[in-house]
């Protein structure tokens, strides 16, 4: 499970990390309730999400959202085991808001034996379609991590909201054109004790925006391979007519592949002609 959920007791279970005491992703302002079968989400959008030199919601804020949404409800499937996510994919109508509130609606798609999948539809307060988002998840193969005794799906609104820029909190730089580099910290990790879902989407993104200055993504689709357990996590990207394909990898760990990800841009998307800087 991707989402560094924080619970409502102090008692850890068997295998399960202390959640940490400021939980980066919480700053994000989701709150969730139960609405019969499905889970319902909704947050603001603040300047502090906005993509650099856009004043648009990031995209791998609403990924970090979806994530979360569709991790709690996995967790009915999985109880008292934890899910890690598989793949994720965020794919937009239309730009996103500068400001108010998004709204979303979390429903199963499918409950096997073997893999949850979810599916989230967001909108904005008034109603209208922003963003569509799946995800895949299975059962942690290691029995010794589960779920603390108290965890619930319905998340409270943070008290501390996100007070500088998410790429700057999260320690988030771009090195290079179509290179981003995220740290290790203890308030981006999930329940096991890996690298947050949520911020390897947002190094994915920062890596193809930074071949794309100014631009948005209008689709985010991540594949994890493996769990990032050392960092930094360095994202390199190629973009090719609008199309980011990214591959994530543990530097800190051999160097090892712990995901993949294509992004596209809403300034290029549908654009054609040749190749741009950083093509693969």
């Amino acid at each position: 499970m991707t989402p560094s959920h924080r619970t409502r007791t102090s008692a850890p279970a068997a295998g399960a990390r202390r959640g940490p005491a400021r939980d980066l992703l919480a700053e994000l302002g989701l709150a969730t309730r139960r609405d019969g079968d499905d889970l319902r989400g909704t947050a603001p959008v603040t300047p502090a999400m906005h993509v650099p030199g856009a004043e648009r919601l990031r995209t791998s804020v609403l990924a970090a959202w979806a994530d979360t949404l569709t991790g709690l409800m996995a967790t009915r499937a999985t109880a008292p085991r934890v899910p890690v996510t598989l793949e994720l994919d965020v794919q937009l109508y239309r730009p996103a808001p500068a400001s108010g509130t998004v709204d979303a609606t979390a429903r199963v798609v499918k409950a096997g034996r073997s893999v949850f999948v979810a599916r989230v539809g967001f909108t904005t307060a008034g109603g209208e379609p922003l963003a569509v988002a799946h995800a895949s998840f299975m059962t942690a193969p290691d029995p010794g991590i589960t779920l603390p005794p108290a965890f619930d799906v319905e998340l409270p609104r943070g008290r501390k909201r996100l007070a500088m820029p998410l790429a700057e909190r999260a320690g988030c730089e771009r090195r290079d054109p179509g290179v981003a580099v995220l740290p290790r910290s203890e308030d981006g990790l999930n329940i096991s004790g890996t690298i947050n879902g949520g911020l390897i989407a947002l190094v994915a993104e920062e890596a193809a925006l930074s071949l794309s200055p100014g631009d948005a993504l209008c689709s985010l689709g991540l594949r994890y391979l493996q769990p990032a357990r050392t960092g930094p996590v360095i994202a390199t990207a190629g973009m090719r007519d609008g199309l980011a394909q990214v591959e994530l990898r543990d530097s800190g760990n051999g160097d090892r592949l712990t995901g993949v990800a294509t992004a596209r841009t809403f300034g290029a998307a549908g654009a054609s002609g040749g190749g741009r800087a950083g093509d693969r």
